[in-house]
């Protein structure tokens, strides 16, 4: 018989308590588990055991580069430098793509963004700074880890699922791979906010909400460093119902949650403060989520087929393979051997019906998680609560069960779910050590030394960008993906043939991989193989899909993809005919994808060799509609506006180029120049300190050494100029404007015989190079005497532009210093045919003459001071970019 025992309010709802009496009161008496061993507060001794355990296992990772995600994360993301302004971190997502546009990830992580700007201001590009943070943040969350899972193991089993998420070889991508310090950042927040709650609700009678705010802090804090982040709200409330009200009920006597629910008993007046607990933290939650889609403009991410094959697959193949992915990533947390750095495309097949025996894995799996539930429920057991709440939950948003993600496995997402299944393994071990002590032990030590060893070496293959990819195909022959990346690694060597080896096994492996058939072309282009290049981009123009009337075709389309557009236009428009069919390939881009920055710069470059400037400049200002932060498309309208005349426009675009990205070499080149070309003293000394810039990022570069001497020469400096020429021949014997700038600057000193070897260089690599011709010609007759070798010059002169009045001039002198008079009186005469108005030919000829009707000895006395060779003075110029000169 039921009997009230009284009445409590909560929240201004009156209810009756009722208990049971009798039989009821002596089953759950019966039934009632013993209580559980509290946990012991956490030794520092072996806390620096782990910490000296992470630096064992991964202090290799300071000798790896970066790879893979970390270029475009960090090498190519501009929010990394410091003349970037720092808002634009919470603007952009993760790659720095503005998150608002259609072809952004949505990946919104702006803190760890934070840190690597940090680390560019710090040490810029060198990739062990940014390896030492990843390991000390590893570091940190296996100490927090440690200090979470004493909240629910005794000490040394605390240690024992520390020091396995220690070492854990699924950890290898996010702690040597540098994107995947968003994972260990957004843990230790994670964890952060589990101690913080934990805190809060440790007081029998009420709240302390310093605790709870602490902790709804760290909550945005872990969602601001990755999304899964968020994901520690729903552990917080399975912490509260299964761990905090058990120990209060163990410690009072009174029923646990579950049981005062089932027998309506008491909700209300004994667990309010709980349920303002969890109200608080779900609210906040909320705001943080609600915030967050607010960011990304509630609008999900577009993947490719590529990127999750099963994302569009049809039912039920779709269904089926989500739910295996689950089982998947467990079998890759309890037996990590085969671990890959990528998962897409092929690596794993579409589960396509029920009769697949994978689906006996799916079963298996959830049978076993279930299974694991129900025990925590009748056990109250705070470890098997806790390993799988932590094990579950931050797994959910990479799952694809509530909406696809770009990917159908990433060892790094497993970061944070690895830390329920070490506390879970080291639940197991405990019990089993309880029982067969030797066999426990030896089954750990095994397990740490193994997981060490696979880390240590799992590691390595981190180190460059062939070494992780080449380590995949191991793994993995059915990714088309891999041999691509394999072939980028190859093609950056400057290993064409091998390259193409992999980009045309991948187009093998998957046929209709639009990038494969692009890098195929890419690499016979290389190899000067256009008529093969044009076909494999023809072929991967064909792959493309088609448009539907009423669809976005860019939601439908990568945007690498329309790269074969690019490539396509850029081989054609080496053949000066076919440049309009080029300018149509671009327009046909951009009518794909409006905001195609890329197509606009390129089709500018086509407008100009067109010379279309005006249409040029304005389709990089429409570009600039779409991207206003590119340095690349200020500094080609700084172009356009050089080819129409505008010096002092250009170098404002050239200035702003500079200004988004001080280290753009071609701006700061060009600018230099045209600094230089101003004349100003001030602007000579800023020239000067671009070129250096220049110098200091690549000493090789003899464009830079070259201009240089040319600051050299406007300054006066001729022995300053003299060095740099010398440099800038050294580095490039067949520089063209080098090499007769420095000649005629020795010429110009009186030291002919000096010049004379670089003229013969030049002459040999350029024999169409006039005016080294008439230079060395001069020198050959008035300083090394050599007749013969100075009318070869001037032949050849000849031959190349039959009316060079300068040239023939010079050949008649030849004839003058050899005595034949005749024939030296009709070149002049024919000369002075074809230059009326040049005084000196005039008077030579008329020397000539009067030395044909003189006498022998008046010949002699008189010839020799008054007919010389003459060449023009060159004025020094900047070389145009195909290194020709000026005049």
């Amino acid at each position: 018989m039921d009997r009230v025992s009284g009445v409590c309010r909560f929240g201004g709802v009156v209810s009756a308590v009722r208990t049971r009496t009798g039989r009821s009161r002596r089953r759950l008496a019966t039934t009632s588990q013993p209580p559980e061993e509290m946990p012991e507060a956490p030794r520092s001794g072996l806390g620096a055991i782990l910490v000296l355990a992470c630096i064992l296992v991964y202090h290799n990772c300071l000798y790896c580069g970066f790879v893979f995600d970390d270029i475009s994360a960090i090498k190519d993301n501009r929010d990394l430098r410091p003349q970037t302004p720092i808002s634009n971190i919470f603007l952009n997502d993760f790659w720095g793509t503005p998150i608002h546009k259609e072809q952004s990830h949505k990946s919104y992580r702006p803190l760890t963004v934070l840190t690597f700007r940090w680390n560019y201001a710090v040490h810029g590009l060198q990739p062990a700074g940014y390896h030492l943070v990843n390991l000390l943040l590893h570091a940190l969350v296996s100490l927090l880890y440690y200090r979470v899972c004493a909240m629910f193991l005794p000490e040394f089993a605390s240690f024992v699922a520390a020091i396995l998420f220690a070492v854990h070889p699924i950890h290898s991508e996010a702690v040597t791979g540098v994107v995947g310090r968003a994972e260990m950042l957004s843990s230790v927040f994670f964890l952060g906010a589990l101690i913080c709650y934990a805190k809060g609700a440790s007081r029998r009678r009420y709240t302390d909400w310093r605790y709870l705010a602490a902790c709804t802090i760290c909550v945005g804090v872990a969602m601001l460093c990755k999304e899964q982040g968020i994901t520690v709200t729903a552990v917080c409330v399975v912490y509260e119902l299964f761990v905090v009200q058990k120990r209060r009920s163990s410690s009072t006597g009174r029923r646990s949650w579950l049981e005062a629910w089932g027998k309506g008993s008491g909700w209300g007046c004994s667990f309010g403060e709980a349920a303002r607990r969890i109200a608080t933290v779900c609210c906040a939650t909320l705001a943080l989520l609600a915030a967050r889609l607010h960011v990304m403009g509630a609008q999900l991410p577009v993947f490719t087929r590529f990127d999750n094959p099963a994302g569009a697959a049809p039912p039920p193949a779709r269904h089926l393979t989500f739910a295996y992915l689950p089982a998947l990533n467990a079998w890759l947390l309890t037996l990590p051997e085969a671990l890959c750095c990528d998962w897409t495309m092929g690596t794993v097949a579409l589960v396509r019906s029920w009769r697949d025996p994978r689906n006996l894995a799916t079963m298996a799996l959830a049978t076993t998680l279930v299974a694991g539930a129900i025990h925590a429920l009748r056990t109250r057991s705070s470890a098997l609560s806790m390993g799988l709440a932590l094990l579950v939950l931050p797994f959910l948003p990479a799952s694809n069960l509530f909406f696809p993600v770009g990917f159908v496995v990433a060892e790094r997402v497993l970061y944070m779910p690895s830390m329920g299944w070490c506390l879970l393994v080291a639940h197991g071990w405990r019990l089993v050590a309880k029982k067969r002590a030797k066999l426990a032990a030896a089954a750990l030590i095994f397990m740490l030394l193994a997981f060490s060893a696979k880390t240590y070496v799992r590691n390595w293959d981190w180190k460059t960008e062939y070494s992780i990819f080449a380590s995949g195909l191991k793994v993995n022959r059915n990714n088309a993906k891999l041999y691509n990346n394999v072939g980028h690694a190859l093609e950056a060597e400057g290993k064409y043939a091998e390259a193409l080896e992999f980009f045309n096994t991948a187009v093998s492996v998957q046929p209709d991989d639009v990038g494969a058939h692009i890098n195929v072309g890419r690499t016979y282009n290389h190899l000067g193989q256009y008529q093969e290049a044009e076909e494999a981009y023809v072929k991967a123009k064909s792959l493309l899909p088609k448009a539907k009337p009423g669809e976005s075709y860019q939601a439908r389309i990568a945007p690498n993809h329309l790269n074969v557009f690019l490539n396509l236009a850029n081989l054609i428009s080496k053949n000066a005919t076919r440049l309009e069919e080029a300018d149509m390939l671009y327009r046909q881009a951009i009518s794909m994808r409006a905001d195609y920055t890329q197509a606009y710069i390129n089709r500018g470059d086509i407008l100009i060799k067109l010379n279309r400037t005006k249409e040029a400049q304005e389709v990089y200002e429409r570009a600039l509609l779409y991207d206003s932060g590119n340095p690349d498309i200020y500094y080609n309208l700084g172009v356009v506006l050089l080819e129409q005349g505008k010096a002092s426009q250009a170098l404002a675009y050239l200035d702003k180029a500079l200004e988004l990205e001080p280290e753009h070499e071609q701006a700061l080149l060009n600018s230099a120049i045209l600094l230089q070309e101003l004349g100003a003293a001030d602007l000579r000394h800023l020239a000067r300190q671009r070129l250096l810039k220049l110098l200091d990022k690549d000493a090789t570069n003899e464009r830079v050494h070259f201009n240089l001497g040319m600051v050299c020469m406007d300054e006066g400096d001729a022995d300053c100029a003299e060095r740099w020429f010398r440099a800038a021949v050294h580095l490039k014997p067949d520089f063209r404007s080098a090499l007769f700038n420095l000649a005629l600057l020795l010429a110009d000193r009186r030291r002919p015989l000096e010049a004379a070897p670089f003229l013969t260089q030049l002459v040999r690599h350029h024999p169409d190079h006039v005016k080294a011709l008439v230079l060395l010609g001069d020198i050959y007759i008035n300083s090394v005497k050599d007749l013969d070798a100075a009318e070869s010059c001037y032949r050849r002169i000849l031959e190349l532009e039959p009316d060079n009045v300068q040239a023939l001039h010079n050949l008649c002198v030849v004839a003058v210093e050899r005595g034949a008079l005749a024939a030296a009186e009709h070149c002049l005469a024919r000369a002075a045919a074809l230059a009326p108005h040049e005084h000196y030919i005039q008077r030579h000829l008329a020397v000539v003459r009067a030395r044909r009707a003189a006498t022998p000895a008046a010949t002699a006395a008189t010839a020799a001071p008054e007919v010389r060779a003459r060449w023009n003075y060159i004025p020094q110029h900047p070389p145009d970019p195909h290194e020709t000169d000026a005049s």
